[in-house]
């Protein structure tokens, strides 16, 4: 079986089945598929338990699975609103369900924590986690331990406030809640963190936008029971304004901003903290998954949990007191140049604060690691790590103002858009590199290396077998030697393969089941997948030894011409509309509005070709039902009309383009 989102509390992502190995896994062939009923992005990571598998997929619906055969056993549709997409920074995904004493418990893109009968699908409970009212969404799995289901959230780039909290999994009824920042106005919650943010949190905290927008903080994944200490890790978010200046004035390092925090499971009071990134300023979140391991450390067993967060370091560090043991950059890094192990602080370059200049970073707000899960091998003491090179350009947005309904990060670079002719769009697109790497946590030191056709943005999976497995933007699902690193097999499948695999055995056969469908925050927001075709249904996926099932034929659609607008268009429009269009729409659309095929390419589109269609979707709403709602809250119908002119400007760009190719 594989109960828990991580496989077992400690979130190694280790199988200990070893049917399929390192010398076999070349014979692995597909045993069954079953496809979804949508094509936006899929990322969770499957449960299996008694032969049964139970994932979620985008628009956080839920299926149960026969294990043998794929067979739907039962669904779930929790209706999350179409229009709520809008709140969602990186498409409307979920990362995983949790199961717990017959249940399955699944946390919605609109708020909600939902209890499901394993058996039947049909709903137990329900409980609104969030303010509807705030742009709160739930895309991470829920954590279940000790008869409490424990649920975070999303939303801190738009103007949300961050905390978690505890449900009673039997009765849905609410234990306790933390928050991760202060309350703008500096009242106590009548919450369990009250007395940390008093005591810790509030004295960090200067006058700023935060004030308006909440801060951020946001629980969005890693959430972490360790049973020998009897408490739970939360990562903590991203500040809003993610510029630090605009945010905090510039002053205090925000806590609990970027840190990991130990809480006591039952009661939810704080333990310690320890922050990887001081007066965060470039949505360097520390969310991303955690895992808890013993290791030999200068002759010492020490229990430590690993972290490969945003900001490029490898942390280890001591599950009794957030102790700092090791920390490590394990790609491009050029904000900070180490990590001081007395003060646990980084050594941070002074221009990478971009107050007086633009400043060129690696890694970015994409991140060196993303939510992609890591695995850990007892058998060959290595973590397996997706790890990605994207730069950004990082400038201080003077024109800032907040807004409402949309995102607020305070950085903004003009000059520095997506080119439009090919030759410089080529280059840019070299710029982004991926690889799988394997990372020795006590040395603290890589050991291999396989790299990607692009950024590396899916989960992985070590094996008893000695395999390591992952999936990628490119549609391959692969098998690594544990040790070497020599690819030892691939599987193509007609979409991106983001989802984390997991391994399971029915009847003496072992499983590798993962699920493919484009989307999540990279796909969605760059414009440097290759195929940019729109995409198909998503899918779930599992393999056998021998096995011999075939995915359907699929034909991709071809991409429309580019629509070239006959209307006359100022310079000062097309000006203001590339900063609307950059800082409001290019998070679904794209950069330069390319388009990666998950989301519809603006530049094709026949509304471009009429001001009254454009208006009509970008400013009343036409399209909400699909997740286009209207912009109304944050510009107006000239507004609207100036994001037109833009995005013609980059449709004629294109029709030359496509013209002299």
């Amino acid at each position: 079986d594989w109960p828990t989102h991580g496989g077992t509390y400690s979130e190694q992502r280790f199988s200990t089945l070893d049917q399929i190995n390192a010398g076999n896994v070349g014979q692995l062939g597909l045993a069954w598929s079953t496809q979804f009923d949508t094509a936006r992005g899929q990322e969770t990571t499957p449960l299996v338990v008694d032969g049964r598998i139970y994932l979620t997929t985008a628009w956080s619906k839920v299926m149960a699975l026969d294990g043998r055969t794929g067979r739907t056993l039962w669904q779930y549709d929790p209706e999350v609103p179409g229009s709520k997409a809008v709140d969602g920074c990186c498409d409307v995904v979920n990362r995983g369900a949790a199961w717990f004493d017959g249940k399955i418990y699944v946390g919605t893109f609109d708020g909600r924590l939902v209890a499901l009968d394993a058996a039947s699908g049909r709903p137990v409970w329900s409980v609104n986690t969030v303010d509807a009212d705030k742009p709160y969404t739930i895309t991470g799995a829920p954590r279940v331990f000790k008869g409490l289901v424990l649920i975070g959230n999303g939303g801190a780039d738009l103007a949300a406030r961050g905390y978690v909290t505890a449900y009673d999994a039997r009765t849905g009824a609410k234990k306790w809640r933390f928050y991760t920042v202060p309350r703008p106005d500096g009242k106590p919650d009548g919450e369990v963190s009250d007395t940390a943010l008093a005591a810790k949190a509030s004295s960090t905290w200067s006058d700023g936008a935060w004030k308006q927008t909440g801060g951020g903080g946001t629980v969005w994944d890693a959430i972490v029971y360790d049973p020998e200490f009897d408490q739970v890790y939360i990562g903590v978010g991203n500040g809003t304004p993610w510029n630090h200046d605009l945010r905090s004035g510039g002053k205090g390092d925000n806590l609990f901003l970027a840190s990991v925090v130990a809480l006591d499971a039952e009661t939810g009071v704080y333990k310690w903290h320890y922050q990887h990134t001081p007066g965060e300023s470039w949505d360097f979140t520390s969310t991303q998954p955690i895992m808890l391991a013993d290791l030999t450390i200068g002759g010492t067993r020490r229990k430590v949990l690993m972290q490969a967060p945003k900001n490029g370091f490898f942390y280890v560090i001591d599950r009794r007191d957030g102790t700092l043991v090791s920390a490590r950059p394990f790609a491009k890094v050029t904000w900070a140049s180490s990590v001081d192990l007395r003060t646990g602080r980084p050594v941070e370059d002074p221009r990478a604060r971009y107050r007086d200049d633009e400043f060129l970073m690696y890694p970015s707000a994409f991140g060196a690691h993303s939510w992609y899960p890591m695995s850990f091998s007892p058998r060959t003491g290595l973590v397996y790590l997706p790890v990605q090179g994207v730069p950004m350009f990082y400038r201080r947005d003077d024109a800032f103002t907040v807004r409402s309904g949309t995102f607020n990060t305070g950085i903004w670079s003009p000059d520095r858009g997506v080119p439009t002719d090919k030759a410089g769009f080529d280059a840019m697109r070299a710029s982004v590199t991926g690889a799988l790497i394997a990372w020795d946590p006590v040395a603290q030191r890589e050991v291999w290396r396989a790299p990607q056709p692009g950024p590396s943005s899916a989960g992985t999976l070590a094996t008893a077998g000695d395999v390591v497995f992952e999936g990628n933007q490119q549609g391959h699902f692969e098998a690594f030697d544990a040790r070497s690193g020599k690819r030892l097999w691939r599987f193509q499948a007609p979409t991106s393969v983001i989802g984390s695999p997991v391994s399971y055995s029915i009847d003496g056969v072992q499983y590798v089941i993962v699920t493919a469908g484009a989307g999540g925050g990279f796909a969605v927001s760059t414009p440097f997948l290759d195929d940019k075709r729109p995409k198909p249904n998503g899918r779930a996926m599992a393999f056998r030894i021998g096995g011999t099932a075939r995915l359907p034929d699929y034909t991709p659609v071809a991409l429309a011409k580019a629509v070239v607008p006959q209307d006359s268009f100022t310079p000062a429009q097309v000006a203001s509309g590339q900063r609307i269009f950059e800082t409001t729409c290019a998070w679904c659309h794209g950069g330069g509005a390319v388009s990666g095929g998950v989301i519809p390419d603006l530049r094709r589109s026949f509304m471009l070709d009429s001001r009254d269609a454009w208006r009509a979707v970008v400013i009343d709403g036409a399209l909400a039902d699909r997740g286009m709602v209207g912009f109304s809250r944050s510009m107006d119908a000239a507004g609207a009309e100036s994001v037109r002119a833009y995005v013609s400007s980059l449709a004629s760009a294109l029709a030359r383009n496509e013209a002299s190719h």
